[in-house]
């Protein structure tokens, strides 16, 4: 101050000075008490606990069809503070045909609402004891206290059904009485000599139905709690949940880069419960090229979607009947009318297999876009949904029944006819496993025959770590039930390791929450199946795959979707006589996230 009162004296700019140099020196104070205090608190916070679990919620809530199912929230304690994380939905495996009789509507209801009861207790009452004081990030801890959980009730399940099978025993023992001797058979009216009629061989039986898995009530509080761990994980450490599901399954801090699975998108339904006559199709899929971006390839298709709308909208004029169908009959231009599915696409009425394809390809031709080019066609056939067992056969069209050596017919003649269509799902049933073969081995160079309800489940998958049965190119794999992150991360190499295809699949009765798109694109998938583009359920994944893509590019770690590929049965089978010895490779081995889950057997759709 005496200096700038030599320099100034008393007159007013001393004073303007003074005043300048007063406010810098406060304001460069306050931004050292700033700075420091910021310092302090990242300080104490880095030698803070970390994070961990306080407690466990689980609620009942409505899927997207209405009906029960369950929410878990997790709530963790930081910094000696208790707040709510997250939470996580996941689905019933209870699904019902649309066509299902009243009666098995209200049991399988009744039987949902138990189960889902039962795992709301699992949740409430057990899960915050095995999951207190767990740090979110232990991911592969948590879902073996789990699965150790889960184990220990399949084990009371068991003992309680003996115990119960033991005590009914003695009762039914006393009340048998011992059988009466059969009839002895009848004679026989021929005479020695005579010529009879020629005999008709009967066609050979189908084999019966094999009995579901049994699915322990309440075990989709494991499915669900797991899924909330991950989440609360990614929402503290504040990364996106694909990075990492993607950590889990590579055992690395975070991968290089990432790839989007491809989308199999519902666009009709012309199954078992559709309007008209055809049950061979209960869902036509459409799969945009893999050179497109998620939204190039959902505009595209919501295109499509408008023009078979605008053609269900417009007036009928009727037109002569020239072409036949696979029924034998003409298969003139009829009045098409159609309803919205569960699965948010459009059920229609439609009466021969050629039918829903044809349309799809005017449409397209239309807009300018050839199929087999710009998109692919698969047919969810649901084999399963449309077998007559007092005939054992098929029936692909209302009173048109095939067996199943005639089914691997008209696939054939139908890859023939239309060579866009690149996917068959679950052509016959499960139980069928000569015609699996059959028709891998007619189709499998040019077509994926992709296993869905006749796979085996993904904890059998696991424990047997078979593929083989039946023979296919791909699984659909879904988070239900008892299935954790380390689940679905493991089945996922499992499939990869045998040069198969995985496929993330939804359920029927799918929640608003949109993690499978992130699970989708952790465990890289090759394909993700989410149903239509309608239904406020699903429309959330496709949103959050947006999000998710514009992430990726804007960090610059998302590399092209591989193209499709198929295999070569004939040639598999040939190599495998060869070395009867050869092992598949280990699901253990560490696979690079930068290679191709497998390398091209044959052509591949450019």
């Amino acid at each position: 101050m005496r200096v700038f009162r030599i320099l100034f004296g008393n007159s007013i700019l001393l004073q303007v000075v003074i005043s300048i140099v007063v406010s810098i020196e406060v304001k460069e104070a306050h931004f050292i008490a700033d700075w420091s205090r910021e310092n302090l608190a990242n300080c104490f916070t880095k030698l803070s606990k970390a994070p961990t679990i306080y407690k466990v919620i689980g609620r009942v809530v409505l899927d997207g069809m209405g009906h029960q199912t369950l929410r878990v929230e997790i709530f963790c304690t930081i910094q000696n503070q208790v707040k709510s994380i997250t939470s996580a939905v996941i689905s019933s495996h209870f699904e019902v045909l649309e066509t299902a009789m009243p009666d098995t509507v209200d049991a399988v209801e009744l039987e949902r609402n138990e189960a889902i009861s039962v795992a709301v207790q699992w949740v409430n009452e057990s899960m915050t004891e095995l999951l207190e004081g767990l740090e979110p990030t232990q991911q592969e801890v948590a879902d073996q206290l789990l699965t150790n959980f889960f184990a220990n009730k399949l084990q009371e399940d068991k003992e309680s059904k003996e115990l119960e099978l033991s005590l009914q025993q003695p009762l039914s023992l006393m009340s048998l009485q011992p059988p009466s001797p059969p009839p002895p058979p009848p004679p026989s009216s021929k005479k020695k000599g005579q010529k009879g009629k020629k005999e008709i061989i009967p066609e050979k039986p189908i084999p019966p139905a094999e009995p579901p898995e049994p699915i322990l009530h309440g075990s989709m509080a494991v499915g669900a709690v797991s899924l909330a761990v991950a989440k609360t994980c990614a929402t503290l450490s504040n990364t996106p949940l694909y990075l990492n599901i993607a950590s889990l399954k590579y055992k690395r801090e975070s991968p290089r880069t990432l790839s989007l699975p491809l989308l199999m998108i519902t666009m009709l339904s012309c199954g078992k419960s559709s309007p008209g006559k055809l049950n061979l199709m209960k869902e036509v899929i459409c799969i945009p090229h893999p050179g497109l971006t998620v939204q190039q390839g959902i505009t595209m298709l919501l295109e499509i979607q408008k023009q078979i709308i605008k053609i269900i909208d417009k007036p009928h004029t009727p037109k002569p009947e020239t072409k036949k169908g696979h029924n034998g009959k003409k298969g003139g231009a009829t009045q098409i009318f159609g309803k919205l599915s569960y699965i948010g696409c459009l059920s229609i009425n439609y009466d021969t297999i050629e039918q829903p394809l044809l349309l799809l390809q005017g449409i397209c031709g239309n807009l300018g876009l050839e199929l087999g080019i710009n998109l692919y066609l698969a047919i969810n056939c649901a084999a399963h949904e449309f077998i007559d067992y007092t005939r054992g056969k098929y029936e692909v069209m209302t009173g048109v029944f095939k067996n199943p050596a005639e089914m691997v017919d008209i696939y054939v003649e139908l890859i023939n006819k239309f060579p866009s269509i690149t996917a068959l799902i679950d052509p016959v049933r499960k139980e069928d496993i000569e015609q699996w073969d059959s028709i891998c081995n007619a189709l499998g160079s040019r077509c994926n025959i992709i296993a869905g309800t006749a796979a085996k489940s993904i904890p059998k998958l696991l424990e047997e770590k078979n593929l083989s049965t039946p023979k296919c190119s791909g699984l659909i794999i879904k988070h239900t039930n008892q299935t954790t992150m380390s689940d679905l991360a493991e089945v996922t190499k499992l499939i990869e390791s045998q040069k198969r295809i995985a496929i993330l699949g939804s359920t029927e009765g799918e929640s608003s929450d949109d993690s499978l798109a992130d699970l989708a694109v952790g465990l890289g998938v090759r394909f993700l199946k989410l149903g239509g583009l309608s239904r406020g359920e699903r429309m959330t994944k496709y949103n959050r795959l947006f999000a998710i893509e514009e992430e990726l590019v804007q960090g610059g770690t998302l590399v092209p979707s591989a193209g499709q590929t198929f295999i070569d049965f004939e040639e598999e089978d040939l190599k495998a006589a060869e070395a009867p010895g050869a092992t598949l490779s280990s699901t253990d081995a560490e696979i690079p996230h930068d290679v191709p889950p497998f390398s091209m057997t044959s052509e591949a759709v450019k």
